[in-house]
């Protein structure tokens, strides 16, 4: 059965009871995680540890696999990475983090930034699709699941509304979160991208609720809920084109809403509580070097180097090293050799953040 992506807004009636049910919970939790995300004194730090937790999740619906200790090893400024799949996941932050800016800089989420991320996932310019010949199959199977639209005109017809429908809140009053729900499905039926519509579009689910006020940081990882329900995922996608199903699958994003929300409170709550007992730490042993920027550094990198405590602190390599190896000595840091630099890990961060996993890793 073909499936004619329709325009929006939608003609039908999206807000059942059920819906309506579910949605005041997935609000509650989203603004709960609003509202604990405030408690860590520096916002970079959680766009950083959590916007690398969010592309490595994504990018295993992917099949792009990589562990928490290759992340951790590469270092994104100086494009050295430990795997092309911890490369890969290092792109997914980085356009992320650049929508982020976008998205609070103009108050608006159009093709352009689209565009641009999916440019940054794939590092080509290539744009949308213009080539007809594009269909998704079963991987198992090899079978064709779905068509998405061949002509490139219609393509862009069909994302120049979206674009309005992202940007324009007086053509449907439907809460913004069931919106979101179906912008996310929207942007995967058009498929406008050779590769990486996936995760654009999960970028897309995250600067949405930033552009609406209902996250102020990207800190919400909804893929890691979609990679645990990942068959359910692809079935309810394709369930509403077979079968105009548009329940199932906003009672589906809504409860990953509610569920990755209330996960990440537990995560931030953590998260806060170590920083609280490293600052007590170093204030008590080393109060000669203790700082608010140090502590910073040590949570917004699971591994730091030199380099990094050069560049945040602004001091001489010298120091640098003497402040890292002091932090050694008392055990709130290991030291560990990659390439030719030495590495300086939060053991205790490096754990709480593989807890909070869907599974547990060794570092090597």
């Amino acid at each position: 059965m073909s499936y004619s992506v329709p325009m929006l807004p939608l003609s039908i009636e999206l807000e059942s009871r059920p819906v309506l049910k579910k949605l005041a919970k997935a609000h509650q939790a989203l603004a709960e995680l609003k509202g604990v995300s405030g408690i860590i004194p520096n916002q970079s730090i959680l766009i950083s540890t959590l916007s690398l937790q969010e592309a490595k999740d994504s990018s295993a619906i992917e099949n792009i696999i990589t562990t928490h200790d290759e992340l951790y090893k590469s270092d994104f400024s100086a494009k050295q990475f430990a795997s092309f799949a911890a490369k890969e996941v290092y792109n997914y932050a980085a356009a992320l983090q650049n929508g982020y800016q976008k998205v609070k800089k103009t108050g608006l989420l159009i093709n352009n930034h689209i565009l641009e991320i999916q440019k940054t996932l794939e590092e080509n310019s290539s744009g949308f699709r213009k080539l007809p010949g594009t269909a998704l199959k079963n991987d198992r199977t090899g079978e064709i699941v779905y068509t998405p639209p061949q002509d490139e005109s219609q393509i862009r017809i069909l994302m120049n509304n979206l674009e309005q429908f992202i940007n324009d809140d007086t053509l449907s009053d439907a809460d913004t979160l069931i919106k979101m729900a179906v912008i996310h499905h929207q942007f995967e039926s058009i498929h406008p991208f050779y590769d990486g519509n996936g995760r654009t579009g999960r970028i897309i689910n995250i600067l949405y609720l930033v552009k609406h006020g209902l996250l102020d940081t990207p800190v919400l990882y909804l893929s890691r809920y979609i990679n645990q329900n990942k068959n359910e995922y692809y079935r309810l996608l394709q369930a509403v084109r077979d079968t105009n199903d548009w329940e199932s699958w906003i009672l589906y994003m809504l409860e990953g809403i509610e569920q990755t929300s209330r996960q990440t409170i537990l995560l931030v709550q953590k998260m806060r509580d170590l920083m609280q007992c490293h600052k007590y730490r170093m204030r008590e042993e080393l109060p000669k070097i203790y700082s608010q920027d140090l502590l910073n550094n040590l949570f917004r990198h699971p591994y730091t180097k030199i380099d990094f405590v050069m560049q945040e602190l602004q001091v001489t390599r010298i120091t640098a090293t003497k402040y890292l190896e002091a932090l050694v000595r008392i055990g709130l840091l290991s030291k560990h050799k990659k390439w030719k630099e030495n590495y300086y890990m939060n053991d205790a961060l490096f754990d709480l953040l593989i807890d909070a996993g869907s599974k547990r890793e060794v570092a090597s």
